[in-house]
């Protein structure tokens, strides 16, 4: 296992962190969780070299820290620093904060969270929690000895992630990054910007919710063609551990193999492990991927509202995925909500406001409608 030091707070961390809200064992198909299964991989990952364990209290339906405390049993928590998260949409004052914060201890079984992260926060929220007290809460706690580190999560564009980063004296943040992601959310000048303060970076969603797991054809001949031969999760992972900026990239494990093959991986990642003709290779990946884009829509949202209510930047949005990672329409989450909101293209009626609005000069409602018939 590669294991690196946590910036500024000189903190020893694996670069492999397991991510505990994918654990499987629902044969009843109601959301259970096999908590017997859970707690076993969660100790194998630990046996093996793991020292940091990412939940949140929303996780698995509330269940998940609850099966973190019980793996920490028997001296595991020993061996682990255990990251945790704020459920801001349970949050309504300082009050709530403690509440939260003491029943999470609770399900840890532990007398302290390591790092405490306000959960995937955006600006307008920052603003928001800061005026009921969340920066005093999170010192208060810090000093009281129930927190380690002040830290946050964050899915946002850069701008507002700048904006939180420099507002606030934190410990660690945590962003999506991979190698589709360089120019999106914080993206790559989130990453500096953070290294720049000395704050460790924590990596989320380096698989892109596993869609980087299985390359489409023209990514994987790119792959197959190089004369190194790993796996499109080891590339990915690879990429990123090649970054000295990040200090742990989570990967979310619901097997024993998928644990054991991480820890492979990652025993041989350390910062600058990829050469020049590997990093080549992910920029020929990424343009690869990219080639399979089906429309050039930024999501700048200039041609909303629609006035019969279609959520146009939504679905161009799912239809690009679709295509890029040849996910199945079924099952993308955002385009279920544009259906049941009824927000399709199907509402369409050719208006016309949206096309003169488009920055890009898309030809917006033909596009939408094959969008529309190719997402089923």
């Amino acid at each position: 296992m590669q294991y690196r030091t946590m910036g500024k707070l000189g903190v020893r961390t694996s670069a492999f962190g397991l991510g505990c809200m994918r654990f499987n064992g629902e044969a009843k198909g109601d959301g259970t969780i096999d908590e017997e299964k859970a707690v076993a991989l969660i100790r194998q990952a630990i046996d093996g070299g793991v020292t940091y364990l990412d939940t949140a209290y929303v996780y698995l339906n509330k269940t998940s820290e609850t099966v973190v405390g019980k793996a920490l049993q028997d001296g595991y928590r020993e061996k682990v620093t255990v990251a945790t998260k704020m459920p801001l949409g349970f949050v309504k004052d300082r009050e709530s904060m403690e509440a939260l914060l003491d029943e999470e201890l609770r399900k840890l079984q532990t007398d302290h969270i390591d790092f405490y992260l306000m959960h995937g926060i955006d600006k307008n929220e920052w603003e928001k929690f800061k005026a009921i007290g969340a920066p005093k809460f999170f010192d208060d706690m810090k000093r009281e000895g129930k927190i380690r580190f002040k830290c946050f999560s964050f899915h946002g564009p850069y701008e507002d992630f700048a904006y939180i980063l420099n507002d606030y004296d934190w410990d660690m943040v945590q962003i999506q990054y991979n190698f589709m992601d360089v120019e999106n959310q914080a993206g790559k000048r989130g990453l500096k910007l953070a290294a720049e303060k000395g704050i460790p970076v924590v990596v989320m969603e380096g698989l892109l919710g596993g869609r980087l797991s299985h390359a489409p054809e023209n990514v994987q001949a790119l792959y197959d063609a190089f004369p190194v031969k790993r796996s499109p999760v080891e590339w990915a992972f690879r990429w990123l551990c090649s970054h000295p900026e990040v200090s742990v990239v989570l990967s979310g494990c619901n097997e024993p193999a998928q644990v054991e093959e991480n820890l492979r991986i990652f025993d041989g990642a350390a910062p600058g492990c990829m050469d020049d003709a590997e990093l080549q290779l992910m920029e020929n990946v990424r343009a690869a991927y990219l080639d399979r884009t089906k429309i050039g829509c930024t999501g700048c949202k200039y041609c909303m509202p629609c006035p019969n209510g279609v959520e146009i930047p939504g679905i161009f949005s799912a239809w690009n995925n679709v295509s890029l990672y040849c996910t199945d329409p079924a099952k993308d989450r955002r385009l279920q909500r544009i259906r049941e909101n009824g927000a399709g293209a199907d509402k369409c009626i050719g208006w016309g406001a949206c096309e003169a609005a488009c920055p890009q000069h898309l030809p917006v409602a033909r596009r939408l409608r094959q969008a529309w018939d190719e997402l089923g």
